[in-house]
């Protein structure tokens, strides 16, 4: 199993999904936090089909930090049940993973909600 993933948020504003970009990195609970948008997302929500204009969160992290993340966006973000799923890094740049390890603090130091 992958020791790397990406996890990918949306959020209906730039300050929100800035704002969870900022915190993860600065709690070093992810390395690498892209933000881009706005994108349309359209869906079925409460029996209704919506568009919304969205913003995108790429994040890059290691596996064991996946708790600690999603426990992280849930604390900061608006939506009812936002999407927060997980994408194994199959293969990477042996640099940039070892830069990714770098960016983060190890799994067994991080208490969730320590740095809120």
């Amino acid at each position: 199993m992958s020791e790397y993933i990406q996890i990918i948020t949306t959020s209906d504003s730039i300050d929100i999904a800035s704002k969870i970009a900022h915190i993860l990195v600065e709690e070093k609970i992810a390395a690498c936090v892209q933000v881009s948008g706005p994108i349309n997302s359209t869906y079925e929500w409460k029996g209704k089909i919506e568009s919304t204009e969205e913003f995108y969160c790429i994040i890059k992290t290691r596996r064991e930090l996946y708790n600690a993340v999603e426990s992280r966006i849930k604390s900061i973000h608006t939506y009812t049940v936002p999407e927060i799923i997980a994408i194994p890094i199959i293969e990477g740049n042996k640099d940039y993973l070892d830069w990714l390890d770098n960016g983060v603090i190890p799994p067994s130091k991080y208490k969730a909600g320590a740095n809120n």
